[in-house]
């Protein structure tokens, strides 16, 4: 790992006393979810991706899906029980959450918001999500990231 650097959300683990595997790649603001799964020689299917919306009422809510699945945005809503939600704008991310786009993790927000991740992380023995930074990611065990992040499981996409 660069320099040892540690992000927020690692430190956040390690309050927790969670175990979690650090990986750097060099960043590219163009690369899609899928190219990252690529460069850590990953399965695209573990790797995820943390979307943020914001529902009718106000409410924001933070989504966890597969890096090449897309968030259905009507499935969201109904597990948020919302009528609706809507993607953020991307320039209100950071204020909000204290990460930027690209390196949004669940984990470690400003503000702890309704986490939903998909069901099919249930497979998943461990998956991978941003560890807060562009450039980093986290591996963990689905269930210490259910824990972390305090997520239910939701079929989202």
């Amino acid at each position: 790992m660069k320099n040892n650097e540690k992000t927020n959300v690692m430190r956040v683990l390690e309050q927790k006393k969670i175990p979690y595997t650090a990986h750097t790649y060099e960043p590219d603001a163009t690369m899609s979810g899928e190219e990252i799964a690529g460069i850590l020689g990953e399965d695209p299917d573990r790797v995820y991706k943390t979307l943020v919306t914001q529902g009718k009422s106000g409410q924001y809510y933070v989504f966890v899906v597969p890096v090449k699945a897309e968030l259905e945005l009507k499935k969201a809503a109904k597990a948020a029980g919302e009528k609706a939600v809507a993607m953020i704008k991307q320039k209100e991310l950071l204020p909000l959450t204290g990460y930027v786009h690209g390196g949004c993790s669940p984990i470690g927000m400003k503000k702890a918001f309704p986490t939903f991740i998909h069901e099919s992380a249930k497979d998943q023995e461990k998956i991978f999500v941003s560890a807060g930074k562009v450039g980093f990611q986290i591996e963990l065990s689905t269930s210490d990231l259910v824990k972390a992040a305090g997520c239910g499981f939701a079929d989202i996409v």
